[in-house]
Order: C-alpha cells, then sequence, then structure tokens
C-alpha cells in the first residue's frame, strides 16, 4: 500500500472508487481584512507637502491627508535602508543588520547590509495570512555583494516575502534611465520617448493591482510601492519645471520664514514654534552673488517640479484603487525615508555624484548648462540652503540626528475606519512603529519563530491608538544613530549630539531638548539640567549596546571602498547580450591599471556596435566600433571626455581589440588601443573615476543605460559574432583596501 504524505487526511485505497481525496483548506484571510499600500518618498523633507505647509503644489497627496491622518511628531532613521528595514520588519535598525545603507556594511552585526533573517518582514508574514504581495520600486536591502545576476536572491524582495517585484536595488537611480530588476534578474529598458521612472513605477503598480483583481479578488494585497523620488538626481518632465519659474525669486529666507507661518496657521507645528538658525555653511540668500542665485532657482525650481510630479502620480494610483471600489478600505501609510539632503554643497551642482566626493563643481559650470538641469544631461541637485528650507524649522538634514534628519511626514489614510478626517496627531512616534500597528489592526501576532529561525522581539509600539485619539503617546523611549551622529528620546525629551567626521567621539557635545515644548529644538538646556542629559546619554549606551549599534563608526564611502577591495578576482569575462552588471558588482579598477580586450567575428563588410560599456555619459567609459572604426572613450564629466580611434581591418573572420589602461597614478593613466596585436594610438587621461563613483552599470554588446557617448544612438547592438570581453585587472590590492580611494581624494 503506497504511503500517504504526514498530513494528508483523506484515504487511499487499491483504486480511486476505494479511496476519499482531500485538499487542504486553502488560505482565507479574515472578515473585513483590509489592502494595505504604503508609499515611500526619498529625501522628501518634514516641509515639503502643501499639507505639512510648502508652497509645492501637492494635492493628491494633501487629499490623502484631509480625509486621513497627519502626524507631526513622526520620526524615522535620517538614512534610506535603515528606515526601510525598520518598516518593514517592526526592530530597530543596528538589531536587524541595517544601521546604515546596505552598500556601506563593514563586517559587525549592526552593519551586514542585510536584514537578518531572524526579524521576519511584514510581506513574509502576511504572505502566511493569505496577502498577495507586491513591491514596486526602490528595494536598498541588499548587500553589495549579491548584487550578481545569479544572487543569491535570498535578501531580493522576492526572497524576503513579495511575490512580485519590479524596480531598483540602490539609490541615485536616473529617472530618465534607470537600472532596473524584475523579479530576480536584472532587466534592460528599450528606449521611448516620454519616460520618467515614477510614472512606469506606478504603472507597474496599477498592473499588479489589475492582474490581482482578476486572478484573486477575494484576497488582500500588500503594496510596497517606493519611489526613486525626490532623491537625487532631481529629473522632471519639462511642463513640471516650468510651472515653477519663478516661484522662488525671493530666495531660500524668505521661503523658508513663509513656510513656518503655514505650519503655524495648519497647526503642524505649535504656537510660538521658530526658526531654527541658518545651519552652518548655509549662507544668507542676499549674500549671494547673482550667478549662484540664478543657478540655486533653477535648481530648487526642478526639485519643486519633481515632487508635485510624484504626487501625480500617486493620485493616479490612489484612483486606480477608486476604481476597483477598493479605496474605502485601503489602509494607505505615506512616508518619507529621512529628512531633506545636503548633498549639493553651499552651491548645487548639474553633476553631483562627482561633485560631491571627486571634484567641486563651480557654479560656472551649472550656469553654462542651466537649461539641462531636470533633464537626461544632467545628475543635478540644489544647494544646502532649499534643503534647510524642505526641513523646515528644523536643524540639519539627512544623515544628522536632529530634528532636520529625522522627522517625517506620515499620513494614514483609510476611510473606513479612521472617523477623525484630517486629524493632525502629535504622539512621539518611530518608522519602527508602522509595522506593529498593522499586526495590532489585523490581530496577528509576530511568530516567534518563522521558517526554524528564532525571531527578535518586536520593538516598535502600535500606532493604532492615534487613529481616532490625541492620547498621550504610548511609546517610551527610541535611540538614533548613523555616521556617529547620536540622539535618544525618553518622555518628551531628547538627548543629541552632531558628530563631524574623523573627530574624537568622546569630545561630541551632547544638547539636551524638552523636545514636547520645543519643537524645533532651539532651547539647548544641557548646561541647565546635566543630571537628566547624563541619565539619557547613559541610556543611549545602554540601548547602543542592545540593538548592536556598537562600534561607532564615522566612515561612509570608506566602508564600500573597503568591501570593494575584499574581492579577489583579477579576471572577469563577459559575452554580448549578457544580464547587466551593477555599478558595485564590477571589477574593482579603481587606481589599477587593466586590460580590456574584445574577440569577435566579423564578415569582410565589418561590424559595428558597442563592446563594453561601462557608467553613462557622467561617468565612465565605451569601446565600441562604428564605421570600421575602434573607438575608445572616456568620460570624466559633462565637459572632459576623451576619445581614441584607430581603422578595424576589413578582413573576414576574427577579430581581437584590446584596451590597455596603464597607471601613471591612482587617478591619471595613458589609455592605448591595439588591434590584432598592433599598436593603435595612445591618450593620456588625466583624471579618472573610482569603480564605484560611475552612475551606472556595465553593458556588453550593448549600452542599456544612459548612453556615454552621444557618437551613437543606444542601444547600438553589436553585430558581430560570438562576442567576448574581457577584463584582466593588474596590481596587487594594497594592504589598507580603502588606500587607493583615500588616494584617489587627495589627487583631484
Amino acid at each position: 500500500m503506497p504511503r500517504a504524505e504526514p498530513d494528508f487526511k483523506g484515504s487511499i485505497g487499491r483504486t480511486f472508487r476505494e479511496s476519499r481525496p482531500w485538499w487542504p483548506e486553502p488560505r482565507q484571510a479574515a472578515a473585513g481584512t483590509p489592502n494595505i499600500v504604503f508609499i515611500v518618498l526619498d529625501d522628501v523633507g518634514f516641509a515639503d507637502l502643501g499639507c505639512y505647509g510648502s508652497e509645492i503644489a501637492t494635492p493628491r497627496i494633501d487629499r490623502l491627508a484631509r480625509n486621513g491622518v497627519r502626524y507631526t511628531n513622526f520620526h524615522v532613521t535620517s538614512m534610506c535602508s535603515p528606515t526601510r528595514a525598520c518598516l518593514l520588519t517592526g526592530r530597530n535598525p543596528h538589531a536587524v543588520g541595517m544601521g546604515i545603507i546596505a552598500e556601506w556594511s563593514s563586517g559587525y552585526p549592526g552593519y551586514r547590509g542585510r536584514v537578518t533573517h531572524a526579524a521576519a518582514t511584514l510581506p513574509e508574514i502576511l504572505s502566511d495570512h493569505a496577502f498577495a504581495t507586491y513591491a514596486v520600486g526602490k528595494w536598498h536591502l541588499t548587500n553589495i555583494a549579491d548584487y550578481g545576476s545569479t544572487g543569491p536572491t535570498d535578501d531580493w524582495p522576492i526572497g524576503r516575502g513579495f511575490t512580485r517585484w519590479y524596480g531598483f536595488h540602490g539609490a541615485l537611480t536616473d529617472q530618465w534611465n534607470p537600472e532596473l530588476y524584475q523579479d530576480n534578474r536584472p532587466i534592460n529598458l528599450p528606449p521611448r520617448p516620454g519616460y520618467h521612472l515614477s510614472t512606469d513605477l506606478v504603472d507597474h503598480a496599477i498592473g499588479d493591482l489589475r492582474d490581482h483583481v482578476t486572478s484573486a479578488p477575494q484576497a488582500p494585497f500588500f503594496l510596497y510601492l517606493a519611489f526613486g523620488a525626490c532623491h537625487w538626481p532631481h529629473h522632471v518632465p519639462d511642463a513640471y519645471l516650468k510651472k515653477y519659474r519663478g516661484r522662488y525669486d525671493a530666495g531660500w529666507d524668505a521661503v523658508r520664514a513663509a513656510r513656518l507661518a503655514r505650519q503655524l496657521e495648519l497647526g503642524i507645528v505649535p504656537s510660538g514654534t521658530g526658526l531654527s538658525p541658518l545651519n552652518p555653511g548655509v549662507a544668507a540668500w542676499s549674500d549671494l552673488t547673482a550667478d549662484v542665485r540664478t543657478l540655486s532657482l533653477r535648481l530648487q525650481e526642478t526639485y519643486a517640479g519633481f515632487l508635485e510630479h510624484t504626487d501625480m502620480e500617486i493620485g493616479r494610483l490612489v484612483d486606480f484603487i477608486d476604481s476597483l471600489g477598493r479605496l474605502d478600505d485601503t489602509l494607505i501609510v505615506l512616508l518619507s525615508d529621512n529628512g531633506a539632503s545636503n548633498e549639493g554643497g553651499p552651491t548645487g551642482a548639474i553633476n553631483l555624484r562627482k561633485h560631491m566626493v571627486y571634484e567641486k563643481e563651480s557654479p560656472a559650470v551649472g550656469l553654462a548648462h542651466l537649461d539641462a538641469i531636470g533633464g537626461e544631461r544632467a545628475y543635478n541637485h540644489y544647494p544646502t540652503g532649499w534643503a534647510q528650507v524642505s526641513n523646515t524649522p528644523l536643524k540639519w538634514y539627512k544623515k544628522n540626528t536632529h530634528g532636520g534628519g529625522v522627522r517625517a511626514p506620515l499620513i494614514v489614510h483609510w476611510p473606513k475606519h479612521i472617523a477623525a478626517r484630517g486629524a493632525i496627531r502629535s504622539q512621539f512616534h518611530h518608522v519602527v512603529d508602522v509595522a506593529p500597528t498593522i499586526y495590532d489592526l489585523l490581530r496577528i501576532s509576530a511568530p516567534i519563530e518563522y521558517r526554524g529561525v528564532p525571531q527578535l522581539p518586536i520593538h516598535g509600539t502600535s500606532m493604532a491608538y492615534t487613529f481616532d485619539s490625541d492620547a498621550k503617546t504610548r511609546k517610551q523611549v527610541q535611540y538614533f544613530e548613523l555616521l556617529g551622529d547620536r540622539a535618544i528620546w525618553r518622555d518628551g525629551w531628547k538627548a543629541v549630539t552632531h558628530h563631524d567626521k574623523g573627530t574624537d567621539f568622546d569630545a561630541d557635545r551632547w544638547e539636551l531638548y524638552h523636545l514636547d515644548r520645543d519643537f524645533a529644538e532651539l532651547d539647548d538646556l544641557a548646561a541647565t539640567q546635566p543630571e537628566r542629559l547624563e541619565q539619557l546619554t547613559a541610556l543611549w549606551w545602554s540601548q547602543a549596546e542592545t540593538f548592536n549599534v556598537l562600534p561607532l563608526d564615522d566612515r561612509d564611502w570608506e566602508r564600500a571602498a573597503e568591501r570593494l577591495k575584499m574581492g579577489t578576482v583579477s579576471r572577469f569575462e563577459y559575452r554580448a547580450d549578457m544580464a547587466r552588471i551593477d555599478r558595485l558588482f564590477a571589477p574593482d579598477i579603481t587606481g589599477r591599471s587593466y586590460t580590456v580586450t574584445a574577440e569577435f567575428e566579423q564578415e569582410e563588410a565589418g561590424a559595428e556596435g558597442v563592446l563594453l560599456a561601462w557608467g553613462s555619459l557622467f561617468g565612465g567609459f565605451v569601446l565600441y566600433i562604428k564605421g570600421r572604426t575602434l573607438c575608445y572613450e572616456y568620460v570624466y564629466s559633462e565637459s572632459v571626455k576623451h576619445r581614441l580611434q584607430a581603422a578595424v581591418p576589413a578582413q573576414h573572420g576574427r577579430v581581437t581589440a584590446a584596451l590597455r589602461f596603464q597607471r601613471s597614478s591612482a587617478t591619471a593613466g595613458i589609455a592605448s588601443l591595439r588591434i590584432n596585436g598592433v599598436a593603435a594610438g595612445e591618450v593620456e587621461v588625466p583624471h579618472t573615476w573610482p569603480t564605484h563613483g560611475t552612475t551606472a552599470g556595465l553593458n556588453c554588446g550593448l549600452d542599456a543605460g544612459a548612453p556615454v557617448s552621444d557618437a551613437y544612438e543606444r542601444p547600438f547592438r553589436f553585430t558581430g559574432r560570438a562576442l567576448k570581453v574581457t577584463v584582466d585587472l593588474e596590481g596587487v590590492v594594497p594592504s589598507r583596501p580603502d588606500a587607493a580611494y583615500k588616494t584617489v581624494l587627495k589627487e583631484q
């Protein structure tokens, strides 16, 4: 007699007439279970939404606020990956291994660059309770060691509970030419007029929900929509950019004051709240030169248009959910992941990736390319003065633990169950509290063990009591840390310290604020209440030990450099039409000589197209053939490019083309070409990018992203046969893995 499966509850005889079939009961959600939608904005400051006091038009988000609840004392971590880890797990970021962005993992438990499986995610648990789960947009919770097309994908969205994913791994995403993934593989987008990433993401979100209601109409859905907006580069359709021309001519001091006035009128900030002083490095608007003002205005106009465009796309999604008849019973949670970014520096830039780390961009460069800002040929970001406007009335920015870095907008919209339409709530809460709120509403208990792995306890506090009540907050303690900035909140009091990179942690000065009475952190009480400050700082150290915050580390990009230098492979082989190699997974050529060898077959008439494209028009290089000419182009900036070319012989059969890059220093070298072993010229490249500094990945046999060169139209697919490209690295990895990167900064 055959053996039945252990959980089989039927009976098996010799034939079906003597047997009784059995099927397991399908999973079903409890009656009345709502759909859930998370909408995550990127680098949008506390004061940027219209319903939080901004002059930027966000009518669709404002409508959600009018029919839901706004929070004014909601906090996040001050960078994206940690906030997302908290949001999806209900645990503190360092405790789950995501104390910093995924790229900057450092090998310590709190900084693994991935979410531990001891913290099951919201989609994993909801999937077990009959939800269909869809992720669209930014993930940023996978260690860079796993970015390759073959994974491992355990920490990609599909591996952490989502049924589908369409989006991107990290930040800095080009809105016109993004590097995208679908489920567990990279994809290439064919060029199409009018494309914008935000529109594409909402199209896919709508598509997922359309498929859902046609195939599983009885099941609830969980949609996680994480925009690239409004992280730099600020890219926006021209019509939205033009709407804001002249709107900011009064300058950031006046706009910040106007926002505070609206916040006071709306009740977003308590009566009597004042503006924090201008942050260090931010000049008064009246002290700027005319040229710097002109550039600053265009950069801010672009950001405002970008946010309004995002609002329109959010409205499209909400309208679609409404068309399904499901809006009233869909819980929508909208938030930003951290405060506004100061990464543009005092004057902003049109090529921020280069400007931020490798070479400061003068305002003259931006002025010379003023009309490119917001379009495909710019990688722009506004100055710090506008970032402080975004964070009105707060101090500091993204990456800091003062209010400007960690206080964020939060809107909850659920018409069927939130009676207090348009209410403003002032209870202190943190992004770690969102997941336990969902579990509370669904009457779900987070498991003690999940798929054989013992689970961390939930660290957050449900916010469900706030939906219809302004009762005292139930949260007790919340710590903050990022790049050495630290803070602790307890019972309405906040101790906080701002840390300057490279300085002694023990020399940092702690400040003390009674946050319940001092919204903008203006009145430092450290000198008058030293005992309270001492108690809070001692509590911070205790929390730091409990939640894996230690060791304190103020390195940022150096951590990624160290991680990249751990690779020991020196030879890489690529084939035409392979999956894109992510920029953080590409061979590390920083400070090293290397050779790129392309072997292929052609007819006597010749072949043409891209052999290898590495990076984009904002930084990188390409090797291609066009009109029987082998071309090498190295792009250092929008105006600094180096070109070398040589004739390809008219022959049938196998051809070998080699690019040799010989370093003359860590940041410069001589590029030379050889065709079939014969030298074909050289060119000096006096400034080069580190590997992880380029803004796009690596492609073989085509250029699939923002094209590196203007000499062809992408994808400019290679027409020869059997293309194989090898990259051979030379030299020894430095004993100090970040040494070459420090040299890069020093020399540039």
